[in-house]
């Protein structure tokens, strides 16, 4: 049996809620579509860089949401991510290894939005999910008990992909 994702739908906007955040549901082949427009007329390298930014700014924000509603922390907040994304369709993420206090880990993708919805295109696909993994474990990182952060910020890359011919797209963060 799957497991239920909470959707509270409000009866005057019409506004999509999970866990209180907002929410859209749009079809896979709308989201894909616009996301290769955008990289084919800024360029991967101009597009990637935007989508880092972006991406850490609000998987940041998504854990803080979903710490305080939930009761969680640490990194069992950045599983909670990686659950939920898999639950809605992004991909299944598996986290393969972490180290809390060195802002590390390991995470394997399946089934990648951007795998399956490029058959046939080769290499490395699933990049926008970098920025969210790193956003996800500056927020562990910050909200640390210890919190004595004197590294660097986290960074992320997918270091292989579906899409090269891989069993499964892995992401690295450091």
């Amino acid at each position: 049996m799957q497991p239920q994702i909470p959707i509270d739908v409000d009866p005057q906007t019409g506004v999509w809620r999970t866990d209180g955040l907002p929410m859209l549901y749009v079809p896979r082949h709308f989201f894909a579509n616009n996301h290769l427009a955008i990289e084919h007329a800024l360029g991967r390298e101009a597009y990637g860089a935007i989508l880092q930014q972006s991406g850490h700014k609000s998987a940041y924000h998504w854990c803080a949401k979903e710490s305080q509603t939930h009761g969680i922390r640490g990194m069992a907040v950045f599983e909670h991510y990686l659950k939920r994304l898999s639950q809605r369709g992004w991909g299944q993420f598996t986290m393969v290894e972490a180290d809390t206090a060195a802002s590390r880990a390991r995470i394997d993708l399946r089934h990648s939005l951007f795998v399956l919805a490029q058959p046939g295109t080769h290499g490395r696909l699933c990049y926008m999910f970098a920025g969210w993994f790193a956003g996800a474990m500056d927020w562990v990182a910050d909200t640390a008990a210890e919190s004595v952060r004197t590294g660097p910020r986290a960074k992320a890359a997918e270091t292989r992909c579906a899409g090269e011919g891989h069993q499964c797209c892995t992401f690295v963060v450091s």
